[in-house]
């Protein structure tokens, strides 16, 4: 019972908004924001009722990791310690990649933690460990955060990370003060479409179909993305958490010849529930076309139970999107969680 109720705020805090008068940008509503599609229904407790009612009456596939058996890599971090011109990402577990790019280590939406909730003792909990362990990383020079939901914005992991390497951290507006508050330093705020250079690299904030809150009193106060990372040469997507949405075109307009785009895949079923604020595979093939993107990075999947789809549905559906569309099947970077892949 007290697993429901923590897994009910934590799905609860992703889904349900409510929001002031606009003014100013029209992304910026009242004293928070709201999405670029607005005519998307939002998601409340009585909601998250009827989900939880729904599945007392219908045969769900397994969400038993026990049940599934999933390849990981032994990755020691020893080549990527020693890497310093190879353009490579790693996948970690959950949206956590390493992204090496000019020599510079960038790290998206890192969670180290055994559960991704306000509490340690219950809520979602993981079940594949990480693909690399902290002491193994190379130096982190950047660590992006898309916004502040716990499977995405992991106070421990970002502490750690901050005490070993001392990054620059990016968040999107009014996240700032809170990361500040918890001892953070190096913190930098961004709007959309605002950008910053660190060294040779170019971070832009861009925007996503999502929401945010830490609670339930501060909900879409904060501002939610996605971030473009442009290099000397190379460059690439990370969406962090987000819906299908008409953005990803203008994204793709604005910043041509991206050389991979790191999507999310996952936590997706039941569909009427998840559609506002994620993607499926049919959706993250589809946002993978709007981008023009040369590759597909899938995450989001194998890490954490949050929704009712298989555990192994995410990657089979995405490969069978890949086939049924006629896409290259080169194109999709399936990695297994540890596995490291480089860009010529």
């Amino acid at each position: 019972m007290k697993l429901f109720f923590i897994l009910t705020f934590f799905i609860f805090n992703i889904n349900c908004s409510s929001p002031n008068s606009p003014e100013g940008k029209p992304h910026h509503y009242g004293e928070g924001f709201r999405n670029l599609d607005t005519n998307v229904p939002t998601r409340g407790f009585g909601d998250v009722l009827m989900w939880r009612a729904g599945n007392l009456f219908k045969k769900l596939p397994s969400l038993n990791p026990d049940d599934y058996k999933f390849t990981q890599i032994d990755n020691d971090g020893k080549k990527l310690r020693e890497n310093s011109t190879e353009f490579s990402v790693t996948w970690i577990g959950h949206a956590s990649t390493l992204v090496q790019l000019d020599g510079i280590n960038i790290l998206t939406d890192p969670i180290w933690s055994e559960r991704c909730s306000p509490v340690n003792f219950a809520g979602p909990k993981r079940y594949t460990k990480p693909g690399l362990k902290l002491e193994a990383l190379p130096k982190i020079d950047i660590v992006i955060i898309s916004h502040n939901h716990y499977d995405h914005m992991d106070l421990p992991s970002l502490k750690e990370l901050d005490k070993l390497f001392s990054p620059t951290f990016f968040v999107g507006l009014k996240n700032k003060e809170f990361l500040e508050s918890e001892g953070l330093k190096n913190v930098v705020e961004l709007d959309w479409w605002d950008s910053k250079k660190i060294e040779n690299i170019k971070v832009t904030f861009t925007p996503t179909q999502h929401a945010s809150g830490r609670g339930i009193f501060d909900q879409r106060k904060t501002l939610w993305g996605s971030y473009v990372i442009e290099g000397k040469e190379k460059s690439f997507y990370f969406a962090g958490d987000t819906a299908y949405f008409s953005g990803f075109k203008k994204i793709g307009e604005k910043f041509p010849n991206l050389d991979f785009a790191i999507l999310p895949i996952g936590a997706y079923e039941p569909r009427w529930f998840m559609k506002v604020v994620h993607m499926n595979p049919a959706d993250s093939v589809q946002a993978f076309i709007d981008l023009g993107a040369k590759k597909l990075v899938p995450v989001h999947y194998q890490t954490f139970v949050l929704t009712d789809e298989a555990l192994d549905e995410p990657l089979k559906n995405t490969i069978k999107e890949f086939e049924d569309k006629s896409i290259n099947r080169e194109s999709l970077i399936d990695l297994k969680i540890g596995e490291s892949r480089t860009f010529k």
